[in-house]
Formats: C-alpha cells, sequence, structure tokens
C-alpha cells in the first residue's frame, strides 16, 4: 500500500467500483428474482456504495477509518448535539430566505403548501440520515484523511470538488434487466458522466455543491467535528426536498432563484451567494476557534 491516504484511498475506490462491476448484475438479477423492480442504474448505484464499503472495511487499517472517524465524533454529547441544532437553524435560515424571495418574486409558480409540509417528517428523517453518512464520509474520512497529506486549505478544497463531482456520477438512464447480463455494469459505469455533458445540468450544480462543500469543511475544520456539519447539511438536504415540491413552475421565478441542474435549490446565484456568506461567517456561528 502507498503511504500517502489519498493513494490509498484512490486505489480502494477503483477496487469498490471493479468489485460492484461484477457484483451488480447478479444483485440485479436477485433482486428481479425476489419480484423487485428496480432499474438497474439503482441496483448498480447501492451495489457501489456496499462494495466500496466492504472494501473499506477490509483496507480500514491502512486507511486509518476508525481513527479518522472517532476523531471527527468525539466530542462531549452535549455541546456537540447543540451544535447540530445550531447547524440546522442557520441551513434553516438559509432556506427561509429562499423561499421568501420564490415567494415575493414569483407567488404564481408555488405549488400546495400543505401537501408539502406533511413531507417535512418523511424528509426529515431521510435528511438526517443522508447529512450523517455524508459527513462522516467527505468531512470526517475523507477531508480528516487528505489533510495529512495536504494541510487543510488544498484539502478542503480537494474534497469539496469530489463532493460536488460525486454527486452528479450517475447514470441518468433507466433501464431493466431481468437475467444475467455481465456487461450491464460497465454500460452504466460509461453513462455515469453523462450529466456532465450538458453544461446547463452540471455547472449550476457543481458550482452549488462545491461552494456547500467548502461550507461545510471549513466547519470540520474549524470545530474539529462533524456535528455543526451535520447539522447544516440536514437542513440543506430537507429544503432540497421540499424545494420541487413547492416551487413547481420554476418558469415564473428568476434563474437566479429558481435555479438549474440537478438540485435547482443550490443551482442560483442567490443560493451560490448564501454559501459565501455563511462560510465568511462561519466562525462566530459556530462560535469555534480554528485547531492548531
Amino acid at each position: 500500500m502507498p503511504r500517502s491516504f489519498t493513494a490509498r484511498f484512490a486505489l480502494v475506490l477503483v477496487a469498490g467500483i471493479v468489485a460492484a462491476i461484477i457484483f451488480a448484475p447478479l444483485a440485479a438479477v436477485a433482486v428481479s428474482a425476489a419480484g423487485w423492480h428496480y432499474p438497474f442504474p439503482r441496483v448498480f448505484d447501492r451495489t457501489v456504495m456496499v462494495s466500496l464499503l466492504v472494501v473499506m472495511l477490509f483496507a480500514a487499517r491502512n486507511l486509518n477509518l476508525v481513527s479518522l472517524l472517532s476523531r471527527g465524533f468525539s466530542h462531549p454529547a452535549a455541546p456537540s448535539i447543540v451544535r447540530a441544532i445550531r447547524g440546522f437553524v442557520v441551513a434553516m435560515i438559509a432556506i427561509a430566505i429562499l423561499f421568501g424571495l420564490a415567494l415575493g418574486v414569483g407567488g404564481g409558480g408555488l405549488g400546495n403548501h400543505e401537501a408539502a409540509v406533511a413531507l417535512i417528517p418523511k424528509f426529515f428523517l431521510s435528511a438526517i440520515a443522508i447529512g450523517f453518512i455524508e459527513e462522516a464520509f467527505f468531512r470526517a474520512f475523507l477531508l480528516g484523511g487528505m489533510k495529512a497529506d495536504f494541510g487543510n486549505r488544498v484539502a478542503l478544497i480537494a474534497s469539496a470538488a469530489i463532493y460536488a463531482v460525486a454527486h452528479l456520477v450517475r447514470s441518468p438512464a433507466r433501464f431493466y434487466v431481468t437475467g444475467y447480463e455481465p456487461a450491464a455494469g460497465l454500460i452504466t459505469l460509461a453513462h455515469s458522466i453523462d450529466q456532465f455533458t450538458d453544461p446547463a445540468i452540471a455547472i449550476p450544480t457543481l458550482i452549488g455543491l462545491f461552494l456547500l462543500g467548502v461550507v461545510l469543511g471549513e466547519a470540520y475544520i474549524l470545530t474539529g467535528s462533524v456535528y455543526f456539519s451535520i447539522g447544516l447539511h440536514c437542513g440543506f438536504v430537507l429544503g432540497a426536498k421540499l424545494w420541487p415540491k413547492i416551487i413547481l413552475n420554476r418558469a415564473a421565478i428568476p434563474w437566479w432563484i429558481a435555479g438549474g441542474g440537478a438540485i435547482p435549490l443550490i443551482g442560483g446565484a442567490v443560493a451560490w451567494v448564501i454559501a459565501i456568506v455563511i462560510l465568511a461567517m462561519l466562525r462566530p456561528i459556530t462560535g469555534a476557534q480554528r485547531p492548531a
């Protein structure tokens, strides 16, 4: 194994993808035999996640997995919960600003508020799970590991870029397999970069995700833990899930508010500005000092 954490992680990532290419067609057969009807790209995505987790666990010692995760989560419970709540409140304020602007500028484009509110409990549980898992992986593990290789600034930028790209590396195609198709994994992998070929989808989403990744990563560096980042991430996921349920007619709202790309909430200029403002105010917002 190489000495560099980044190089070790790259090898693990390649191993996980290769394993997914091999096992996803078998998983699709098992899914079909069980009577479930899922498009193969969805099966492939889940297989990649499981394969990567298995390989990471197998290589946990070489990746310092336990140490990195422990460092990100090893803070007293009460202050950590407060910090997570603080991050969530910050996100909710940002979301309220975006929805408020949408209401003020394009009221005719707004959807059913009551139906959207009814979905909040379901979306909230999903947002917690996503925030916890992604912050554990992208901040505690990936950013924490890359800091040893490159230092805080470079690791922050690199991990935010990986975070942004990872959310677009998936096949937009929807096709089904009913039997064993050994090439299906390779075909899906080839289509995983399709979204990057459409600038209207890729550019707004990449900008928004990159800025969000920088904010979440900087919060981790400042506080030395993932709790504020989890709360902030959870709030933005909740807002992203509610946005298309409320903003039904984005054409009635200027693009700089309505957003563009695969995740419209963060695909508009207003959202980018809000992310930059949060980044500039992170030190007083988190109440933390940068670790020595």
